[in-house]
This record gives structure tokens, sequence and C-alpha cells, in this order.
């Protein structure tokens, strides 16, 4: 029997944004007190997020048996991440020129307040292409899964599993006891997303009530055109990716509702992340192929964070006046590729990516982020949004080009999408 939309989790989420966006507005006091309330949610998915990836990519690699196949796996993850990576980073700077979202500011850098910066700037300094790839290897085996860091939680999951692989038929106990753990914690994720609509009622409601709406009015231009951008991408290139193989993406993201709404009222992807693990599986892609490309996906590809980052340097540059030369912007586009990897695991990712970035163009006033600054969270929803989009599509890519994308299942979940 199908459940009432009104006990739907989607609609509970929908709701509590919607009275979130209200308390912001019409008693920010209180709102900005109701903080704890979305920190507290994203914290307990958080705690099951380094446990949930370890059995799933553990069980997934000790399952293949074959260190080649994950090895094919992992490349064809990467190559795609790479490819559909330059399409959103060309496609938020084609944006920024259509748009233009700077124009008119005609800002003067010695007028600016940089003190809040200092935090981002130092983190930004401090994250160079060595630094990134020594901080893939934890301290500790544990301090990986303390520190929560995805990257460095793959690593040890990808060599557990296929030091467990490599054991033959006397891992098959442990990989069988590693895989009903991961059932526990999915059952544990099961339960936090009772309280899923409270943590998205307290982020949001903090969100507007701190910043208000109304200030984000001056710089609309630049939020909307963002918004823009990204349904373009979302609906036009991930959905031709899509539609390839055989998917209406509208239908796709109608499937994946619940979690978009936990990232539109918590601006975290994060919080998303054990729920996609589960829906990519019901769809018909293989626990294998699922567990390798969506933790991989969450650290190296981000559509929605490439067109911030391309649309806001053009923005700031706008803003100043300052004429970039085609080759400077196709530069733009090769050190954004870097420092959307570098700033993983860094807390306010997608602020630091964008400080690093600017960093290496000298001509653009780093204190420009300024104008970003207090609208980063309104735009922080939206690119987590596509980034979780993405990394689903993204899936799906790999299960079918590896041909583990079972078609009948995909086809059956589909045409129950579409009845709903």
């Amino acid at each position: 029997m199908k459940k009432p939309f009104y006990r739907a989790l989607y609609f509970h989420v929908l709701l509590a944004i919607v009275l979130g966006v209200l308390l912001g507005h019409f008693d920010p006091s209180l709102a900005i007190k109701m903080k704890p309330l979305g920190d507290a949610f994203i914290k307990l998915i958080k705690m099951v997020i380094g446990p949930i990836i370890f059995c799933t990519v553990v069980t997934g690699i000790a399952g293949m048996g074959d260190m080649k196949k994950v090895g094919r796996v992992g490349g064809k993850a990467l190559l795609y991440f790479e490819v559909v990576s330059t399409f959103s980073l060309v496609i938020g700077l084609i944006a920024g020129h259509i748009f233009k979202p700077g124009k008119g500011f005609n800002l003067n850098p010695a007028t600016i307040d940089t003190k809040e910066l200092s935090a981002f700037t130092t983190a930004a300094h401090n994250m160079s292409a060595v630094d990134f790839l020594v901080h893939l290897i934890p301290e500790t085996v544990s301090s990986a899964f303390t520190t929560g860091n995805v990257l460095q939680i793959l690593l040890v999951s990808v060599l557990f599993g296929a030091a467990l692989a490599a054991l033959g038929e006397r891992g098959a106990p442990l990989t069988k006891m590693i895989d009903q753990i991961a059932h526990t914690f999915f059952g544990i994720v099961h339960i936090i997303m009772k309280v899923a609509a409270i943590g998205a009622f307290g982020s949001i409601a903090f969100t507007i009530g701190t910043f208000g709406i109304e200030a984000v009015i001056p710089l609309l231009k630049l939020i909307g055109s963002f918004y823009l951008t990204l349904v373009i991408f979302v609906l036009v290139v991930l959905g031709a990716i899509s539609r390839a193989l055989g998917i209406n993406i509208v239908r796709f993201m109608g499937y994946i509702r619940e979690e978009i709404l936990i990232v539109l009222g918590t601006s975290s992807s994060e919080a998303a992340l054990p729920q996609m693990l589960e829906k990519l599986e019901r769809i018909g892609c293989s626990k294998s192929v699922v567990g390798l490309v969506i933790p991989a996906g969450y650290s190296f590809n981000l559509d929605g964070t490439n067109i911030y980052l391309s649309m806001a340097v053009l923005f700031i540059a706008q803003a100043f006046n300052v004429e970039l030369t085609l080759t400077q912007q196709l530069t733009l586009v090769g050190v954004a590729m870097l420092t959307s990897k570098g700033a993983s695991g860094v807390a306010g990712a997608a602020f630091v990516m964008l400080t690093s970035t600017l960093l290496v163009f000298p001509i653009i006033p780093v204190s420009g982020m300024v104008l970003i600054l207090g609208i980063h969270r309104f735009m922080g929803t939206g690119l987590a949004i596509a980034n979780t989009i993405g990394n689903g599509v993204a899936t799906l890519v790999v299960a079918a080009w590896e041909k583990e994308l079972d078609r009948s299942k995909m086809n059956e979940v589909m045409s129950q999408q579409r009845a709903n």
C-alpha cells in the first residue's frame, strides 16, 4: 500500500524548510538559536559516514576479488570525473561572461575590510599539491575515522579491501561480517533520518535569521545567475548523459528527492551520502561500483563547486574592473581543477578552494571574497545539490560502463517513479 504523501520524509523536510524560512524572516533572534538542531543532525550523519564508507568499499573490493577490476573501475571513474569537471568549469566561465554579475560594482581593494578572511587565506596557503598527497595518508588507521577525512578513509578502505581479497576463501567469513556491520550502520541511518526534518529546520532558520533575505538583495544577480547556470548544467549536461543511459534526469531527481531536500535544508552534501549509497544500489548499480564511485566522487567530482569557483572568480574580477585574457581564463580552469581537489576535507571547503584559486591570480584582489562571504551559504546550498546529483549520475555511468547496471531493475524503479 502506497504511503500517504504527508507521511513521507520528503514532505516533512520540505515543510520544515518552509517553516525555517518563515521563522528566520519574522523572528531572526529565535531562528539563530535553532542552529544546534542543524549542527546535531549533520554530526549524527558524519558519525556514521566513516564506518559506512569503510564497510561498503571493503565488501565491494573483496567481492570483486580481482584488483585489476578495482583499478579499472577507479580509472574509469576518475576519467569521467575529470571530463565532466572540465565541462562544469568552462560552463561557469561562459555563464560569468554572459550574465556579468560583477559589472557595475567598481570596487577599490583599499576600501574593503578583510579581517574575516584570515582563516580561509591561511588554510589556502597551507594546502599545496604535495601537502594534498601527503594529507591522503592518515597518521594512524583510526585517525582517518576520528578526523572524518573521506579521502583518508577511502585509502584505508581500499588497502583493507585489497588485503582481504588476497586472502581468498580465508577472508570470506570476515567479508560476510563486515557486510552485516554495514547493514547495521544503514539501520542507524534510517533511525537518524527520522529527525532529518528537525535538522533541516534548524539549519535553514539559522541561515535566514543570520543573513536575512535583505542581505542577498545587492548580490541577487550573482545568486540568480549561479542557480540558473546550475539548472542548465543539470538539465542539459547531466540530462544528456542520463538520456544516453536511458534515464530521464528529472525522474532520477524525483527518485532522490529526499536526499536533495536534506541537502537543501542542511547545505551539506555529506548529509545525503549514506542514503545515496543505498538508493544507487536499489536502482541497479552493483555494490562494488557504488562503494568506490560515490566516496571518491565526494572529493573528485564536484560539478556544482566547479561552477561556483569559475563564476565567483569572474564575479570578483568584474567587480574590480579586472580584465582577464583568454590565456588567464584557461589557466584559471587548470588551477581550479587542482584546488577543487586540494581542499577536500577542509572546513568550508568551497570557500577555501576559491581562496586558493585567487591566490594564484595576484591580478584579482583576494579581498573581493568579502563580497561573497555573506552569501556563501546561500550559494553553498546550490552547489551541494548539484554535487549530489552529479555523483549519482557518475555512479550510473561507471556502472553501465562496467556492465554492472541492472537495467531491468533500473527501468522498474524509474517506471514506479513515473507512477508516483
